[in-house]
């Protein structure tokens, strides 16, 4: 998630002109105006192109805002203890998908790697379609190369031996149903390849932005389902961004907000598992000092009633707080930019360096680290989690790994009224966040495919 970058410095815009800069880590059309080309899940890197990382006192002084390791998120979700245990990922395969992706991915994840002590790993690019020869130019190419060492670098993080592959479409994704189709294509193809056992999206479109949505004919959207349904059938987990407005998104012009509460797909499909976001509060060890808010800063974690799809039965257990309709998100985990991720990108010549970056495309391939360590202790792909990750909540939530966020924070975004973070379920944050010493063993006892 990409917010305006401004040389060595923080971005001086406020808030609502950063969103209108980027999304998803994809920069505003400057390039192709006449594709409009901005994602629904906003992103944000407030510091960009420095030369080594900070430390979070540093980062304070310098920018007021909190910069976190992957060290730190290793001790804030309890993974150093399963890595002792050889619980790694090793044998199972993450594949992300963006448009474009990034030329430098695999030099940038070495250097990333490196600077912090882990193994580095190999990515292995799957170019889909004619994808055009990256330019740095090109503000909306830059933006989705963005997006791409976020998401490589933050699955990394958490599954350090996991396999990655990028799956590059060649149409940028933006509102509506643009790009969609070929990303659902490559899925498709790499499910029935047996490429991936978990598939991260940091993506969205609004719902109300697919055609007929406005005269209640939601088939556009319903066609697209081809992907995650032959996921299911072949338990491979398959996840998504819930998005950086809260419970409002943008309009089909990708720069304007909605004045009311909509929903984002494919988070809102029943068939994915939605990962909204949270601010962690860490000491430089990565130990908690307070517990987690919910992600409201330069954008706000997504989360609501799906304006699509009705309530799927794992939900029934938490219909005081959905209703009838699909509630996002389902799991969070951290994407405030105020306590934002360092990553590390040559993909721009004119911006080689170190960013702090932050939103639910953060927290999604984070979660998909998660997913690939519940894959290797199992011994087999966990599948769709939605059941036993509802199931863990309802009973025994605590030694099942599943942490409550309550502190009373909200989603509320763009004058939009959102949700507040409660005792148990919530539309902020979902069941609440992880401890993956906990919740690894247990998703992988949950799961029922082999």
């Amino acid at each position: 998630m990409h917010i305006a970058r401004t040389g060595l410095g923080i971005a001086a815009a406020p808030a609502v002109a950063a969103l209108a800069v980027t999304a998803l880590g994809t920069a505003a059309p400057a390039a192709v105006p006449h594709t409009l080309a901005v994602p629904a899940v906003a992103g944000h890197t407030l510091v960009h192109g420095v030369s080594s990382p900070l430390t979070s006192e540093q980062c304070q002084a310098k920018w007021h805002i909190n910069c976190y390791t992957p060290l730190q998120y290793r001790t804030a979700y309890d993974l150093n203890a399963l890595y002792r245990k050889g619980v790694t990922g090793k044998g199972r395969t993450i594949v992300i998908v963006d448009s474009y992706g990034s030329p430098t991915v695999q030099h940038d994840l070495d250097v990333y790697s490196k600077q912090f002590g882990l193994p580095s790993t190999k990515v292995k690019v799957v170019k889909w379609g004619h994808v055009p020869a990256f330019d740095p130019k090109n503000s909306d190419m830059t933006g989705w190369a963005g997006e791409t060492t976020l998401d490589v670098e933050m699955a990394h993080a958490v599954a350090p031996a996991a396999k990655i592959v990028v799956v590059e479409t060649a149409v940028s994704e933006t509102e509506g149903t643009t790009g969609l189709p070929e990303m659902m294509d490559a899925e498709k193809f790499m499910i029935d390849h047996g490429v991936g056992d978990v598939i991260s999206q940091s993506f969205g479109a609004t719902e109300n932005t697919f055609p007929g949505f406005d005269r209640g004919d939601l088939s556009s959207i319903k066609k697209l389902r081809y992907a995650f349904q032959d996921a299911n059938r072949k338990h491979v987990t398959v996840l998504a961004a819930s998005g950086d407005g809260g419970a409002t998104d943008m309009k089909l012009d990708g720069k304007t907000y909605y004045d009311k509460r909509v929903n984002s797909w494919p988070s809102s499909d029943p068939l994915v598992t939605s990962i909204g976001g949270t601010q962690l509060h860490l000491n430089d060890k990565g130990d908690r000092v307070k517990p987690d808010s919910v992600y409201n800063d330069y954008g706000a974690g997504g989360g609501g009633q799906s304006h699509v799809f009705t309530r799927p039965s794992f939900q029934n257990g938490v219909k005081s707080k959905v209703g009838t309709r699909r509630g996002t998100p389902d799991v969070s985990m951290t994407a405030a930019v105020n306590g934002g991720a360092w990553v590390y990108s040559s993909y721009d010549p004119t911006a080689v360096g170190w960013d702090v970056s932050g939103g639910t495309s953060e927290a999604t391939p984070l979660f998909a680290g998660v997913v690939a360590l519940a894959d290797q202790a199992a011994g087999h792909r966990v599948g769709n989690i939605q059941q036993a990750l509802y199931g863990l909540y309802a009973h025994h939530a605590k030694a099942n790994g599943i942490v409550d966020v309550n502190d009373g924070t909200n989603n509320s975004y763009q004058g939009v009224t959102g949700y507040k973070a409660v005792n148990g379920y919530d539309l902020a944050t979902g069941v609440g966040t992880v401890d993956a010493l906990k919740f690894v063993p247990a998703l992988a006892k949950a799961s029922r495919h082999g």
